[in-house]
């Protein structure tokens, strides 16, 4: 990615957000470039959500350094949100309005004229596909309307950067590729996307760059296929046996893969070719309940990093 100075939409500089003698956010660098998707992935209590609400202009930085849109939130916080999207983790759409009117009654917060918020609730109607669904009360709506919804009101100002916390949390996987598809038509529409998820998979979709977060730090940067390559292997062969047995069995195929992981319910073996470190487990005469052989993923890459699921 580009690194001009006036390339930056957001600088964090040892950035740090505590809670009383809690600290959530400890030292954190990060940098984010016009134009980029990129996401915060880690498990809830990893500082993510906290350092979103003060890129989000809502919550004070205890210590550090911030710069959005090249201003400092602590004394331009409302020019900020005036250029950013919001999309909070819970909806916080007005049930007792129809779903054209959450636009307009939210548009008119950013001084927009009347004709102004009406053609844009039409615009953003269309671009999250409720157009036929314009007159309905929030409640008829399904989880996945009412994230696309949330989604269009947080773009009703034409925002330059779009701050997304857990988009797709409790969605179906239809709703959640739906989602998905909306956000990369941003992106290519030059919008920069900032995210935070605990998906794997999320991240890997719809992120050029990313961080890894654990305990209010951060524990690795990079591309998905760059933080794959650096932190596992390019297969990983996933082997189960009875209960209570995984243990006993990593030490007998230790020797087989560049690294064992034991979870409760299997074993993960690190390899470059799963289907031959399969065959070599059958040789030892081993025969696991369930075997898979798939390519590395994020997940792993956590697991590397702090010993640990994402979802843990």
């Amino acid at each position: 990615m580009p690194t001009r100075a006036d390339d930056s939409m957001i600088q964090a500089r040892s950035l740090r957000k505590s809670f009383g003698s809690f600290e959530a956010v400890r030292g954190i660098d990060v940098q984010i470039h016009r134009g980029e998707s990129f996401g915060f992935l880690g498990p809830n209590g990893a500082g993510k959500s906290s350092t979103m609400r003060m890129i989000a202009a809502v919550s004070p930085v205890t210590s550090g350094e911030l710069r959005i849109l090249s201003m400092d939130p602590a004394t331009h916080g409302s020019q900020i949100r005036g250029r950013i999207g919001i999309c909070p983790q819970e909806d916080t759409l007005d049930n007792d309005l129809s779903v054209r009117d959450n636009l307009i009654v939210y548009g008119r917060y950013f001084g927009l004229s009347r004709a102004a918020v009406r053609s844009r609730a039409d615009e953003l109607l269309e671009f999250a596909q409720l157009t036929e669904r314009a007159q309905a009360k929030v409640d008829n709506l399904s989880g996945g309307m009412k994230r696309r919804l949330t989604i269009a009101r947080s773009l009703i100002n034409d925002p330059e950067l779009l701050l997304l916390d857990e988009p797709t949390t409790g969605l179906d996987p239809q709703a959640r590729h739906l989602l998905w598809d909306k956000l990369f038509r941003l992106k290519q529409q030059g919008v920069t996307l900032v995210l935070t998820t605990h998906y794997m998979d999320e991240a890997e979709q719809l992120c050029d760059r990313l961080v890894v977060m654990d305990k209010g730090e951060i524990v690795a940067e990079g591309s998905p296929l760059r933080l794959i390559a650096e932190h596992s292997t390019r297969e990983v062969a996933e082997l189960r046996f009875g209960v209570g047995e995984h243990e006993d069995m990593a030490d007998r195929v230790r020797d087989l893969a560049d690294r064992v992981e034991v979870l409760p319910d299997r074993l993960l073996l690190y390899t470059q070719h799963g289907e031959e470190t399969l065959a070599k487990v059958g040789e030892r005469g081993l025969t696991p309940t369930a075997v898979l052989v798939r390519r590395s993923t994020l997940e792993d890459v956590f697991l590397r990093l702090t010993g640990r699921s994402l979802v843990d």
